[in-house]
């Protein structure tokens, strides 16, 4: 089964049509990052886990194609060694090393040769960060560092703020994908302000990561269903209860952000609007739709059959007078109460 994307998703995505994607790997919505096609649309991180085993199980558990670490926990003299790295199965996954620590550009650009030098490939995630209380990321620096890095073929992936102007500046250097925080790093927040999320993936012309801050599954769905190309998830998953059940979690609620922003949702309405249709209903609000008149028929034809009958045709409730009174009945009035009662009730809130 296929579904069709809208033009500005295939536009970031690199693909003309969509699906199921995010840990499935089936090959129907796949998207692409410095000339690399990815089908799996999360990005997992690798630290804070219990131990490597479980590391390994989210992993799989995911989907993910690429994982990113912090290039200063890495022995870069002994990469094959690495704590982190040889667990990994080389060849299978991209790696995305990170600036973390970094605190300005010529630190960043540093480390991302150190991590090219030792074999680490030329994909990069520039997280500059001058507040050690928020770590928000340092606008300017990460602008400068990207500029640089990209001069240098470096595939950079920025981690910004959600500022609509500054990812389209990134972008603009030369970042491959932007990645806008949900909320600063680790916090579990979620996405704090989707509106300008929301923004940034309508306008931006590379793909969007949505990155830091995630707490659980549901935001990753609301991410998705906002636009984004994917979600980067290290902590939620990692320092959940049961980090494997977690990271399958993410991945269904990926696909399921993604394949609701390509079916489209209702649009959203200040008031109800009913799932039957109109026609046959047998009744309706006294505002002058068929309701009205269906009350008002109704009256004079009881009017009739009394005067038939050798009745009091005066003794029976003008059509306009029961009318007035039927639409004053509380709701919780309905269905014991007598006419009387209900002319006395609105006689009194007359009054």
């Amino acid at each position: 089964m296929r579904f069709e994307s809208n033009g500005a998703d295939a536009a970031k995505t690199g693909s003309g049509s969509g699906g199921l994607a995010g840990g499935t790997g089936n090959g129907t919505d796949v998207w692409t990052i410095g000339g690399k096609t990815l089908r799996s649309r999360f990005f997992l991180g690798t630290g804070r886990f219990p131990s490597p085993a479980v590391m390994l199980q989210a992993l799989r558990a995911s989907g993910a194609e690429v994982v990113t670490f912090a290039v200063r926990r890495v022995n870069l003299e002994e990469v094959a060694d690495d704590s982190i790295l040889q667990h990994l199965e080389e060849g299978a996954l991209t790696y995305l090393p990170n600036t973390s620590g970094a605190g300005n550009a010529d630190e960043a650009v540093r480390i991302a040769r150190l991590a090219r030098a030792a074999g680490l490939g030329n994909w990069i995630k520039v997280e500059i960060s001058a507040d050690a209380r928020t770590l928000l990321p340092d606008p300017i620096e990460t602008l400068r560092a990207t500029e640089r890095l990209a001069a240098e073929g470096f595939t950079v992936l920025p981690y910004t703020s959600d500022d609509p102007i500054l990812c389209r500046r990134l972008a603009e250097a030369g970042a491959a994908a932007v990645m806008p925080g949900g909320a600063p790093i680790g916090t579990g927040l979620g996405i704090l302000n989707p509106y300008l999320l929301g923004l940034i993936a309508e306008q931006s012309p590379v793909p969007v990561i949505v990155d830091a801050g995630l707490g659980s599954a549901k935001d990753a769905v609301l991410a998705m269903e906002l636009g984004a190309s994917g979600v980067l998830a290290n902590t939620p998953v990692a320092k959940a209860c049961d980090p494997v059940a977690m990271a399958e979690a993410m991945a269904l609620a990926i696909r399921a952000g993604r394949l609701a922003r390509l079916a489209g949702r209702i649009p959203e309405l200040p008031y109800a609007s009913a799932s039957s249709a109109e026609a046959g209903k047998l009744f309706t609000f006294r505002d002058g739709t068929d309701a009205g008149q269906a009350a008002a028929a109704a009256g004079t034809a009881g009017a009739s059959r009394a005067g038939a009958d050798g009745g009091d045709a005066a003794a029976a409730p003008a059509p306009a007078e029961l009318s007035t009174e039927a639409a004053a009945i509380p709701l919780g009035m309905a269905g014991g109460t007598s006419i009387a009662s209900a002319r006395s009730a609105t006689k009194e809130a007359g009054r």
